[in-house]
């Protein structure tokens, strides 16, 4: 009479436990992966994947715009505010918002002073890392020797980023400056 063999064997379970496993995180990192919000650049005002492509024309257009004009905000007042939240303690000078309806005056300017007018200058007030609220406004109109941008609400404290782009004959310039509502 053949003995028989009384030993159980495991792997077809330990197999079974890891194909379960397998699944079970594959399934997680999906699921986490997709909860999390992913938010668009803003940089030179325009989606991502088009800075992207056209990087090396926006830069020369910048260079060639910088050595000829300047941009300014005027009439604003400014604060050193702390940044709570960053990695490293840092202070930065931030234009003082109003809660509610704020106006900014910018002047666009040739190297001699010469104030320009025919710009074709557009508006974003956005939030650091976020698109949500942007508050975009193409065409401003210039008026008693400014560009005036009127009428920008508010509501939510915390920080914010006021960007120009001002477009003169084939050369870009812009200017990024941050801003702060107190709570």
């Amino acid at each position: 009479m053949a003995k028989k063999n009384k030993e159980k064997t495991y792997w077809p379970h330990m197999i079974l436990g890891f194909l379960i496993l397998g699944i079970t995180l594959s399934y997680w990192t999906v699921k986490s992966a997709t909860s999390m919000p992913v938010h668009e650049s803003n940089e030179y005002m325009l989606k991502y994947q088009v800075a992207d492509m056209n990087i090396n024309e926006i830069i020369k257009s910048k260079a060639l715009f910088d050595q000829s004009y300047t941009i300014e905000i005027k009439d604003v007042k400014k604060a050193i505010y702390e940044l709570e939240n960053a990695k490293r303690a840092k202070a930065e000078s931030s234009v003082v918002l109003a809660q509610g309806k704020n106006s900014f005056n910018y002047l666009v300017t040739t190297k001699e002073g010469k104030v320009v007018s025919d710009a074709n200058v557009t508006f974003l007030l956005t939030r650091p890392h976020s698109v949500k609220e942007d508050n975009y406004i193409e065409n401003i109109p210039f008026s008693e020797g400014k560009f005036h941008v009127s009428d920008i609400a508010i509501i939510k404290p915390g920080r914010y980023t006021l960007q120009l782009r001002a477009k003169i004959g084939e050369v870009t310039g812009y200017s990024q400056i941050p801003a702060y509502l107190k709570p």
